[in-house]
């Protein structure tokens, strides 16, 4: 049922996705009274994802998107933060989801948002895996048997960050997208607070996040218009 539920959502995540981010802008009863500390939270938790995510990439990158919108691999990437932990990237986007619910501030997202991303999460995980084993059989059982599912190793972590060379162009092609919509999205959702939750609805903190968010706007265009005529590569 699980890997059934996980092969759909993975089809036509990019549609159901954001279609799930619109329950950050529905009225809710407070998480914090206080919606500076709901941003501190959220920010917090989000740059933490994006950092697990930057170096996963950076390091060892392997195809998220699968291929024609279906799960699959080439091959099984095992080294890189793929050798402490089996989904580093999902890892980091819970982190940055649930950074995402603390800023907005909004007990309905904590209550049924995340849960609902969790549970898509954890279908299409169990899809991949099941891909995997059929592909790769008991190396694959012998990479679980030795990586955490979730939560990273720290063991021989430093000596796996000397040992390898960061890409930084890869991710800038890779990871632009993503990036940029969940800082657009923390902006949304810190003016969100702002308007309704008590905090000036003018002046220079409105200002300047609206100003923030029209620089993420150019910087994504331009990011976008280099890597599409191919004057920026992935490594």
């Amino acid at each position: 049922m699980m890997v059934r539920l996980g092969n759909f959502l993975f089809h036509y995540r990019n549609g159901l996705f954001p279609v799930f981010y619109l329950l950050l802008f529905i009225s809710s009863p407070r998480i914090f009274e206080d919606y500076r500390l709901a941003v501190a939270v959220g920010l917090t938790l989000a740059i933490a994802g994006q950092a697990l995510r930057a170096v996963t990439i950076g390091l060892a990158y392997i195809v998220r998107g699968g291929k024609d919108r279906q799960v699959y691999a080439r091959n099984l990437v095992v080294e890189g933060i793929f050798a402490h932990c089996r989904n580093p990237l999902y890892v980091g986007n819970f982190l940055v989801l649930c950074g995402l619910g603390f800023a907005s501030n909004s007990l309905f997202f904590l209550g049924a948002g995340i849960p609902l991303f969790a549970l898509a999460y954890a279908a299409i995980i169990a899809a991949e895996e099941n891909y995997l084993r059929g592909k790769f059989g008991s190396e694959y059982d012998e990479y679980c048997a030795k990586v955490n599912r979730f939560v990273p190793r720290i063991s021989g972590l430093s000596e796996t960050l000397q040992s390898m060379e960061f890409k930084w162009r890869r991710l800038l092609v890779k990871e632009y997208g993503s990036a940029y919509a969940w800082m657009a999205g923390m902006i949304l959702v810190i003016l969100k607070n702002l308007w309704f939750g008590g905090g000036p609805r003018n002046g220079p903190i409105f200002w300047a996040l609206e100003s923030l968010l029209a620089f993420l706007t150019v910087l994504y265009l331009c990011v976008r218009y280099l890597k599409k005529r191919h004057i920026v590569v992935a490594d």
